[in-house]
């Protein structure tokens, strides 16, 4: 599909998975002839997740010129950068007629804060309507032209994104509707002494 810009991203690991990163403008046009094309038939969405790359900040060698005892020098200087974030979706794609697959698809984000909309590929797969529920709900990526955005796990006051790998577990959980166990006696903790009784005992 020209102008789809559609790249290979190669796995070095045991499975060997390599996958396809799609430009998020042509990834509902990529999806659709990855589905109808007679030879791949790929008919079965069987998994959609995230991932979130944080910004990384990255160390580079360059040389500069510089004056070192009043002599011009080539020296080598160590200069950091940082490198934006993103959130990535991937897609797993199987052909049930051919009997063949994964086909892996991945799309990302702009950034992790205000540009962290992709394409919903529901109208393409029935079956990633909830799974892009759950990356949205988890990570917080806004599927556009998804039929039914909304949150799936966390309850609708919750406004974090629990799989980001910056979140940080709130103190206090006595707002959490099921809480169990340690759950429990974490928000116990944050509760007022009684009257008559002394904190800790």
């Amino acid at each position: 599909m020209p102008g789809a810009g559609v790249g290979i991203v190669s796995n070095p690991g045991p499975s060997g998975q390599h996958s396809l990163r799609l430009n998020p403008s042509h990834a509902a046009a990529v999806a659709k002839f990855l589905r109808d094309d007679a030879e791949l038939a790929l008919d079965f969405l069987s998994n959609v997740t995230g991932v979130d790359w944080p910004d990384k900040e990255i160390a580079e060698k360059v040389k500069v010129s510089k004056a070192v005892d009043g002599v011009e020098q080539t020296v080598e200087e160590t200069r950091k950068r940082v490198e934006p974030g993103c959130l990535e979706v991937v897609y797993h794609l199987f052909s049930v007629a051919r009997k063949h697959g994964p086909v892996i698809l991945r799309m990302r984000t702009v950034n992790r804060t205000d540009q962290v909309e992709l394409p919903s590929l529901t109208s393409i797969w029935r079956s990633a309507e909830f799974q892009e529920r759950e990356v949205f709900d988890l990570y917080g990526v806004v599927f556009t032209g998804h039929p039914d955005l909304r949150r799936l796990l966390m309850w609708d006051e919750f406004t974090d994104h629990p799989m980001r790998r910056d979140y940080v577990e709130p103190d206090d959980f006595e707002y959490e509707p099921t809480a169990h166990d340690a759950v429990a006696a974490r928000a116990a903790a944050h509760q007022e002494p009684r009257e008559g009784k002394v904190a800790g005992q």
